[in-house]
């Protein structure tokens, strides 16, 4: 990697030739007897400093990002005849102790024979020798770029040139390569989930994934354990989720709404500037925090709440009712869609909120003078005004809750069930990609492959609840004067 102070000593550079930029063009200026230039000195300033910066700062982040891996596959291109008598995996570990005995770090503990412990050292110094001259390279080549960008930057700077225009450029590049980035991350995290997807769906059948009954998706290592082939029926997994989500909404999409049209339509501005942030306080708090809270907390309070209401119904006409009810135990779908439905209650809040204030004052005083009532008023026209932002807002909400992991993963169970009963324990879809894909797995068997397809279902499912909401908002909305 390049070192802090190569990187320190291209911004002291940067600033220096920011400096002479601006120098330049004030005593040109003036030179000239020309009370002021096309472009501030400012601009001529950083036109310099851009083509100097920008060239060389390039060239060193390209180093930094694959200079160690052009380094790694230059020293694995030629093996010594002891390296070429290992295994794969030997080799694997041979070159990891390669790349740790470069960078400092302990080697394993694996006893070499004494050629390949010489060819480890040998390719060690090699490693050495390639890393160090990659980065006198990169170096080299940044430094050239540098003072080429000032010279050819330095002589354009004069009254007339156009400086501001082309630093407005370098800042549209800029926002452009930071949209593009954003888009080809999307492009990339779809591409991957399909292609991986794909190799799923090669060896599990997608009719037997999306409605099959039974997830149990371990893979058996000899041909004569149960479950050779495992079972990767999906239904129990979103079945589990849309549970879930349903109590969420339950408890967030009433309580949440209520809180915006008080916070909108009857809170003092005193009161709104005290209540709104505490409501939002929700927001920020960790979901690992409300997990939590839910395993410690709510759980065994829902718990020991249901116990004591089977206990009373034992012996009467729901023994039955009161026997499965003394049985609760702490993880539950009610308990995760409780606690889920807390932490959207801002989210909630705050959207709906915004789009009841987005309502024109006009049609509050029409009502009002009309004869109605503050609360007809909300309800009549208030509410009908504002309905198509909140549906959007509550549908949002929905694709918040069906993605969230922590709360259900330390409240709900890891038990996959098709069940609408909230008193049982469920599981849901990120929490099983979150366990098909802890620890070390093998990308080639259909257990940790079903984690992608999982993935990719779910990502369509909450893209088609945006979707949707983005058209209700866009079919319904009302346009104001």
């Amino acid at each position: 990697m390049i070192s802090w102070a190569v990187l320190a000593a291209l911004v002291l550079f940067s600033a220096v030739t920011y400096a002479l930029g601006r120098r330049k063009l004030t005593a040109q200026a003036a030179g000239q007897g020309r009370d002021r230039a096309h472009s501030r000195p400012g601009y001529h300033g950083a036109y310099v400093m851009l083509w100097v910066a920008v060239p060389a700062a390039a060239v060193l982040l390209l180093h930094g990002a694959f200079g160690g891996r052009i380094a790694a596959a230059a020293v694995q291109a030629e093996k010594p005849a002891a390296v070429a008598a290992l295994t794969p995996q030997q080799r694997m570990v041979f070159y990891d102790d390669v790349q740790s005995t470069v960078v400092g770090r302990t080697p394993s503990e694996i006893i070499y024979a004494p050629d390949v412990r010489e060819a480890l050292d040998a390719e060690a110094r090699e490693a050495v020798r390639i890393e160090m001259g990659l980065r006198l390279a990169a170096v080299a080549a940044a430094l050239v770029l540098a003072v080429a960008g000032f010279v050819f930057s330095y002589r354009r700077v004069r009254p007339e040139f156009r400086a501001r225009q082309h630093v407005e450029g370098w800042t549209a590049v800029l926002l452009f390569a930071c949209s593009a980035a954003a888009i080809l991350t999307t492009v990339g995290i779809v591409a991957s989930l399909a292609f991986e997807s794909f190799r799923f769906f090669q060896a599990v059948p997608p009719h037997q994934f999306l409605f099959g009954l039974d997830w149990d998706p371990q893979i058996a290592m000899r041909s004569d354990q149960f479950a050779t082939s495992g079972a990767f029926g999906a239904v129990p997994l979103f079945v589990g989720t849309f549970l879930i989500m349903l109590i969420a909404m339950v408890v967030a999409a009433p309580i949440g709404l209520l809180s915006a049209i008080y916070l909108a339509e009857y809170a003092s501005r005193p009161t709104r500037a005290v209540v709104k942030p505490l409501l939002e306080v929700l927001a920020g708090v960790p979901t690992v925090v409300y997990g939590f809270f839910a395993a410690l907390t709510v759980g065994p309070l829902f718990r020991s709440t249901f116990n004591a209401i089977g206990a009373q119904l034992l012996g009467g006409p729901f023994h039955e009712l009161g026997l499965y009810l003394s049985q609760v135990q702490n993880q539950m779908a009610l308990v995760a869609g409780a606690v889920m439905g807390i932490m959207l209650i801002p989210f909630v809040s705050s959207l709906s909120d915004d789009i009841i204030n987005a309502v024109p004052q006009s049609l509050r005083d029409g009502s009002l003078a009309m004869g109605a009532t503050p609360s007809e008023t909300i309800k009549k026209v208030v509410m009908p005004a504002a309905l198509p932002g909140i549906v959007a807002a509550l549908l949002l909400a929905v694709s918040r809750a069906i993605g969230e992991t922590m709360i259900v993963t330390m409240a709900a169970g890891l038990q996959a069930k098709t069940t609408l009963n909230p008193l049982d324990t469920v599981t849901t879809v990120t929490v099983q990609i979150v366990t098909l894909l802890t620890g070390d797995q093998e990308f080639d068997s259909p257990k940790t492959l079903s984690a992608f397809g999982l993935g990719l279902t779910l990502f369509v499912i909450t893209l088609i609840l945006n979707v949707i909401a983005l058209r209700i908002v866009q079919k319904y909305r009302e346009q104001y004067d």
